[in-house]
């Protein structure tokens, strides 16, 4: 992994083998970034995808491997008052099944680079975003008090 700054954004180059989610966690910790949004593109062996199941309060993952071309991710970091990281990210991946091109989406737990990935990090500007806890879902959402 390598990155760099150009303005108010942070350029990032994943590498074979890197995983996507804590690579930029930990970009943002090392940058001190507390909230920012990101999105790319790139070249995958693994994903694993997670969809929210509200009527057991869970989520269930499934986990692609192979080549998985990743045709969007986007995301956020946001930061919480003890200043741990969370990430909220989707992703679409694009797949042979086959003989059959095929699509798989949603809420991403992680990503393995099988090539490259390249991401665009934009740290937010003028203020911080944190992190509201939600009892409902066990997960947060963003709070805009701080």
């Amino acid at each position: 992994m390598d990155y760099r700054r150009f303005g108010d954004a942070v350029y990032i180059r994943m590498d074979k083998g890197d995983e996507i989610i804590e690579g930029v966690l930990d970009i943002c910790r090392r940058e001190k970034i507390e909230s920012a949004v990101y999105s790319g593109i790139g070249g995958c062996s693994e994903a694993q995808i997670q969809t929210y199941l509200p009527e057991t309060n869970t989520f269930e993952t499934q986990t692609l491997r192979g080549m998985l071309e990743l045709a969007s991710l986007n995301g956020n970091v946001i930061t919480d008052e003890q200043g741990e990281y969370y990430h909220h990210t989707h992703a679409v991946f694009s797949y042979k099944d086959g003989e059959h091109h095929s699509l798989a989406a949603g809420h991403i737990r992680a990503i393995v680079v099988l090539y490259t990935a390249e991401i665009e990090l934009r740290p937010v500007v003028g203020g911080v975003i944190r992190r509201k806890p939600d009892p409902e879902t066990g997960t947060g959402f963003w709070d805009f008090k701080a």
